[in-house]
């Protein structure tokens, strides 16, 4: 496999990645999103350090829907 068809395979995936890293940030800094555990900043770099799981985490069960 050349340079430029591993580019071509890996760009849909570290966009994805950062489109979802993105929603997930901006869902939490919305001012009336409750999440679980009461701790933004925590899932905030759980979000960010976590890498693909971290957003996913956040969107399935962070959130709080009370």
């Amino acid at each position: 496999m050349t340079t430029p068809q591993l580019i071509l395979l890996i760009l849909p995936i570290i966009a994805i990645e950062i489109g979802l890293t993105l929603f997930a940030l901006w869902d939490l800094v919305k001012p009336e999103r409750k999440v679980r555990g009461e701790s933004k900043l925590m899932w905030g770099l759980i979000i960010v350090l976590v890498g693909t799981i971290g957003p996913i985490l956040y969107l399935a069960i962070g959130r709080d829907e009370r």
